[in-house]
């Protein structure tokens, strides 16, 4: 059984910043009425899962503002680059200071279907190395490394609790566990 369309007659941006457009929806009810829909735009946003040579995935813990607290997550932003791989490229070096000579796309996502139209592919990087990247002055970042059974602990724990590092982290566990295999 097919699911009803809604037939979208309205399309109206609202507002607009660097970072996302904030649309109105206007379409047609059965029955004749008329409904709104508001959701976001965005580019897309990427999100890295680094793994070292040892097993052992960094981490960024990070302030973050709507929630007044500080929370740990795999280095993640906007995509403002040409492609999506570059964007994970330019995370991984500004939250992590690192570079990686081996990248996997794991999967792609959507962190909140009903509000935004947003793609966030997921990598898992390996063979890091230093690298050295400004950082966004409204960001500062702790650098952490952690066991992937440190990481189930503290998930189980609710430590971590940012939707998009626990589904990124869904997507690459697999991957990483041919990393770490032998090293838990």
């Amino acid at each position: 059984m097919a699911l009803k369309r809604l037939k979208t007659f309205q399309t109206e941006l609202v507002h607009k910043n660097p970072y996302w457009e904030y649309w109105r929806d206007r379409y047609s009810l059965p029955g004749g009425n008329v409904g709104e829909y508001h959701f976001v735009r965005t580019p897309g946003s990427v999100m890295v899962v680094p793994v070292t040579h040892d097993g052992k995935l960094v981490m960024v813990k990070q302030f973050r503002y709507l929630w007044k607290t500080e929370s740990v997550e795999f280095p993640s932003g906007g995509v403002n680059a040409p492609s999506f791989l570059t964007a994970a490229k330019n995370e991984l070096a500004e939250e992590a200071k690192l570079s990686a000579r081996n990248w996997k796309l794991v999967g792609k996502f959507n962190p909140f279907n009903g509000v935004t139209d947003e793609k966030c592919n997921v990598y898992v990087a390996s063979e890091l190395s230093p690298a050295e990247k400004g950082n966004d002055p409204s960001e500062e970042f702790e650098v952490m490394k952690m066991s992937p059974s440190e990481l189930r602990r503290r998930i189980e724990k609710m430590e971590i609790w940012d939707g998009m590092t626990l589904a990124a982290w869904c997507l690459a566990e697999k991957q990483v566990a041919k990393f770490t295999k032998g090293r838990q």
